[in-house]
């Protein structure tokens, strides 16, 4: 229970390697993440030193693309600053894991009604396998950063990729190079109702 309590976001990393044998042990507790009907949807991409710089520039054409008003996000604009935040910060981490449904294609593509459902139960699955990677990242005294933000340079980072899977988030690993305190939570009494 302490790594779910202790856990944070971690937005700054100590110039510091992770070991491989580290990545593995945490990538293997995602692995172990309950999945809808067992399709175990997820795939993981994992990038470091040169590779990372190019999955990031990747990330950086998609982000100039939507500053210039290119985008399939018109709703989500004022979410470019957070995003360009974000880059800064996948920088700086050692490591960024991709995280992929392999189930799934281009999100910007119609499915249908069926497809849906299904996609809404593999990428809770995968968000049960991303959890399960913070907290074991957390339990070997590392920092990570689950980041949402590559919604924004989607089609290039999915380009960069070449796979036709979907990407679904990144996590940024590192050693921690700060401590926050835990951000607010809502109170049990706002999001609990019982009905015994």
């Amino acid at each position: 229970m302490n790594s779910i309590y202790e856990r944070r976001s971690i937005r700054k990393f100590q110039k510091k390697d992770v070991p491989v044998e580290l990545l593995n042990k945490i990538l293997d507790a995602g692995r172990a993440a309950p999945s809808a009907k067992n399709r175990q949807p997820w795939k993981y991409i994992v990038f470091g030193n040169e590779q990372k710089k190019e999955f990031l520039r990747a990330m950086e054409d998609g982000l100039q693309r939507e500053e210039k008003g290119i985008t399939d996000l018109k709703k989500s604009q004022h979410g470019l600053p957070d995003a360009r935040n974000t880059l800064r910060i996948m920088q700086e981490a050692p490591i960024i894991i991709a995280v992929m449904n392999i189930n799934a294609k281009c999100p910007f593509l119609p499915i249908d009604h069926d497809e849906r459902i299904t996609e809404i139960c593999d990428s809770l699955s995968i968000g049960a396998s991303v959890e399960n990677i913070l907290l074991a990242a957390q339990e070997m005294g590392l920092g990570t950063l689950w980041i949402a933000n590559t919604c924004f340079a989607y089609r290039e980072l999915a380009a960069y990729l070449n796979l036709e899977d979907q990407l679904v988030c990144a996590i940024a690993i590192g050693y921690a190079n700060e401590a926050p305190k835990q951000r607010p939570r809502k109170p049990l009494e706002e999001i609990v109702e019982y009905r015994l």
